[in-house]
């Protein structure tokens, strides 16, 4: 398997992951990996390698995303904010409290209660 830090064409990756995150509805959460999911696989990519890379490189995207995309809904698969205490995530953290997203005493996203579906 090849290992690949990066998509093949990084600028039109991000504008595809961009494009996805903004339909997620304010007061909802969507994983790395589900907006991976969401995105088509690029050409020349075995599935079994988009799996495995997309969802950093969705977290390269969002790193970089334009001031339009609601960054702070894409939390990893624990249901938690990714950013680390002090690095932002204090700010992630009151920006999905402020849409009404509830976390637990062990600072997790009840992803059956917040997850977006994808669907809409």
């Amino acid at each position: 398997m090849a290992r690949y830090s990066s998509p093949p064409d990084p600028i039109v990756y991000k504008n595809k992951v961009w494009d996805v995150v903004r339909l997620i509805p304010a007061g909802q959460v969507a994983t790395y990996g589900q907006i991976a999911a969401l995105v088509a696989i690029p050409a020349g990519i075995e599935p079994a390698e988009y799996l495995a890379f997309s969802p950093r490189w969705v977290g390269g995207a969002m790193a970089s995303c334009p001031a339009d995309v609601p960054w702070q809904r894409v939390i990893n698969s624990q249901g938690k904010i990714s950013l680390p205490k002090g690095g932002g995530y204090e700010h992630q953290r009151e920006l999905l409290e402020m849409e009404g997203i509830v976390f637990d005493a062990r600072d997790r996203i009840d992803l059956n209660r917040y997850r977006w579906s994808g669907l809409e």
